[in-house]
């Protein structure tokens, strides 16, 4: 398990890495397109180098209470990345811009009819965190070396498909998280933290995030 610093090296590492990756587009009709952001910060507590996960609130109508990266759906006249920006801003009350981004990782096909496409993003400014009650519960920052831990990922049978479905659990969470956000977040580790080329698009994701 490699230390990482929040530092000018990983982040020309992480850089580097996204740029060497060929990424995946998704060309299937009928889906609905969405962005979201892995954002690499540094832990106020720790120090340590982390990526941004929120959780939703019971009160939403769709995904209540699960754990997200924060995005959305794309509007009209918006790119990917436009989205992936005003949602971070929307819902965590993070100002990012262009230039902040790192890379993008392949697009994921969800259950509940979305092509989402992923952005890095790093963050050195954490002071205007301000998380939309209505859309976050909560924000945490998970460190790197929760996601570089041998036990992730966890493969399990999936209700339907071929493939398993995939689950990472995170201690600072004390729960598993799912895919979708549990594949993107090993793609994440191992394109930019590992220099590896793992495709994450064909796991199954569990039977309540279908809808």
């Amino acid at each position: 398990m490699q230390a990482h610093k929040f530092d000018e090296q990983l982040k020309t590492s992480v850089l580097s890495r996204l740029q060497d990756f060929e990424r995946r587009e998704s060309s299937k009709p009928d889906l609905r397109d969405a962005a979201v952001a892995i954002i690499l910060a540094q832990c106020p507590a720790s120090g340590r180098p982390s990526v941004l996960l929120t959780r939703r609130p019971e009160t939403m109508n769709r995904h209540a209470g699960q754990y997200a990266l924060p995005g959305g759906r794309v509007d009209a006249g918006e790119s990917q990345v436009e989205t992936a920006l005003r949602e971070v801003r929307e819902e965590i009350g993070l100002e990012l811009t262009p230039l902040e981004v790192l890379g993008q990782l392949d697009d994921f096909e969800t259950r509940s009819g979305f092509r989402i496409s992923p952005f890095v993003m790093w963050c050195d400014h954490q002071e205007d965190l301000r998380p939309d009650p209505a859309e976050v519960d909560a924000v945490f920052h998970i460190p790197l070396t929760e996601l570089d831990d041998p036990s992730v990922p966890k493969l399990s049978t999936a209700y339907a498909g071929d493939s398993p479905v995939l689950s990472a659990f995170i201690p600072t969470l004390g729960h598993e998280i799912y895919a979708p956000t549990a594949a993107l977040l090993v793609q994440f580790r191992d394109v930019a933290l590992r220099g590896m080329h793992t495709r994450v698009a064909h796991f199954e994701q569990p039977a309540f995030t279908w809808k």
